[in-house]
């Protein structure tokens, strides 16, 4: 959990930094000294969609997935999925505010009755849109050996992640009855096999890219990545809706401090993210109920909006709404704190910013518009 502090009174880190396109691929990753993997960054500025509006709009994207014990190693027999069955609650907080959120499920979500009927319940009276999450290590073909590295997609070969993709978009395209257009790679694994294998699957909106340092040493750095949408690629055909976050505290502007205290495990081990956090020297916030607070969510979304920044995600994990499957609620009590939370954030951002509620799939056709707008006014 992320302690308390910083994000309501400090500056945010907006990262808008263009870096040029390293030598290797794959997951270009802390341990490798790299910044991440270019092919997820805009590659000029002339890719960042540029939306104008006057009040923002938020969207939620839940991951849709399995349940697991956090703290044990990955194991692909994990795949239960009775934590679907307890979304309604949230459902009916989203029903409040008009918001239609957008379930990224996975396979075992998508391939059993317990994890799809639910769901598709939901996508068919029109109240949640229907994405996809690749979780390698619970997603056939399975190939790989199964560990901490190759829990990120993008450190798999690509014609092993080509074919778990296709996989995944066959299941849910069959059991939700659906064509999926928004993807995301399971722990932000995205690298550079990413783009063009969801061009050739038929998706719209990739939403992989955590902006920020790796959140371990085997995984993509995005510290390079704005927080904003953007255009993958130089034709803008896949449109990147990042998750919300920022980087907030008085040793932001350190690469070398922000990547150790958030990377290191001997960091993680003396719980530096938790003690620089408490103090406001140095704190990760995402908008999200899982170990932010409201206060923190709250000031990111404040600071991004100043800058310019129209388009805010939510997002959390689906086990989070039952007791005891995630480290984030623990008991009853927490799942209750979790709904507040949501509530909370949505009436502070539709009556403090005015702000009103949309899709991925409602973004990309607005980011369609602008692109087309914009080359007739450059023509």
């Amino acid at each position: 959990m992320i302690a308390k502090g910083g994000a309501g009174s400090a500056d945010v880190i907006v990262r808008t930094g263009l870096m040029p396109a390293p030598a290797m691929g794959g997951c270009l990753s802390f341990d490798k000294r790299s910044h991440g993997s270019v092919e997820m960054l805009p590659a000029s500025s002339a890719n960042m969609v540029n939306f104008s509006w006057p009040t923002p709009k938020v969207i939620c994207i839940v991951d849709a997935e399995e349940e697991f014990d956090w703290a044990a190693p990955f194991a692909s027999a994990n795949t239960a999925v009775t934590t679907i069955k307890a979304q309604g609650t949230a459902q009916a907080i989203f029903r409040r505010f008009n918001l239609v959120p957008t379930y990224a499920v996975d396979y075992p979500v998508a391939s059993q009755s317990d994890g799809y009927m639910p769901l598709r319940e939901f996508a068919e009276a029109g109240q949640c849109e229907i994405g996809a999450q690749l979780h390698p290590w619970v997603t056939p073909p399975h190939e790989e050996v199964v560990n901490e590295r190759n829990s990120f997609t993008c450190n798999l070969p690509q014609e092993l992640q080509k074919r778990k993709i296709e996989t995944l978009t066959d299941i849910i395209s069959r059991n939700f009855r659906i064509e999926p257009k928004l993807f995301r790679s399971g722990r932000y694994g995205a690298g550079r096999h990413t783009e063009p294998l969801l061009r050739e699957f038929g998706y719209d909106v990739d939403c992989s890219v955590l902006p920020g340092p790796a959140i371990t040493r085997s995984s993509p750095d995005f510290s390079d990545a704005p927080s904003r949408p953007y255009w993958l690629g130089t034709d803008r055909r896949i449109l990147e809706i990042p998750v919300t976050a920022g980087v907030v505290g008085l040793l932001r502007r350190n690469p070398s401090v922000t990547n150790y205290s958030l990377t290191s495990d001997t960091s993680r081990r003396v719980k530096l993210p938790a003690i620089f956090a408490r103090f406001g020297l140095l704190n990760r916030v995402r908008i999200s109920p899982e170990g932010n607070t409201l206060n923190e969510a709250k000031g990111l979304t404040r600071a991004l909006f100043r800058s310019g920044q129209r388009v805010f995600a939510i997002s959390y994990h689906s086990p989070s709404l039952e007791a005891g499957k995630t480290p984030y609620t623990r008991s009853r009590e927490d799942v209750a704190r979790f709904l507040a939370w949501i509530e909370g954030y949505l009436e502070f951002f539709m009556e403090e910013l005015g702000g009103t509620p949309s899709t991925p799939s409602e973004i990309y056709r607005m980011a369609v518009a602008l692109n087309a707008s914009d080359r007739r006014q450059t023509a």
